[in-house]
């Protein structure tokens, strides 16, 4: 079955039937109307944000699949804490604040394109990346709440977390 792949970038929940996406999959004889609305329920969990998707398409069936992959770390960041784009000025200029509890949820989401081996390790890496655009973490400088995480403060919440995380498939 010879099958092609397509990797597009689409905003979720708002995949519109025009090109470059149309023509493509008129070319391979696939209801265009139908795979939009199949893209826009498989990405409605990203809403406003950009989300990758690669489509398997049978050619000889016409038979497709949706893989929906994971937005960026900064969009899943820019959406939790409400804004529509990063710091310009990160040093001087804050865009909002999450609580640990938020960051966690979006290490977690993350998981499959993290190179990090435990939870403590990936909210780390979550917690610099909202460093660097302009975001504070439990109302801190997120360096301070990097030292704090190695210094074992936030074990606690971690652990209630840790069940979640294992069960993610890398």
């Amino acid at each position: 079955m010879p099958t092609k792949s397509i990797k597009i970038v689409v905003e979720g929940g708002n995949v519109k039937p025009g090109p470059p996406l149309a023509p493509t999959l008129s070319q391979l004889g696939l209801n265009v109307g139908e795979v939009v609305k199949k893209l826009n329920e498989a990405t409605s969990s990203f809403k406003g944000m950009t989300v990758p998707v690669t489509l398997e398409v049978d050619t000889s069936t016409k038979k497709y699949d949706i893989k929906v992959g994971i937005p960026t770390t900064t969009a899943l960041l820019l959406k939790e804490v409400g804004a529509s784009e990063p710091s310009g000025d990160p040093k001087n200029k804050k865009i909002g604040n999450l609580s640990l509890e938020q960051i966690v949820k979006v290490a977690i989401m993350k998981k499959p394109s993290l190179t990090a081996k435990s939870l403590k390790a990936a909210v780390k890496s979550i917690v610099g990346s909202a460093r660097s655009i302009g975001i504070t973490v439990e109302n801190k400088d997120p360096k301070e709440v990097i030292k704090e995480i190695e210094e074992g403060k936030y074990n606690d919440l971690l652990s209630k977390y840790e069940n979640q995380w294992n069960e993610v498939k890398e």
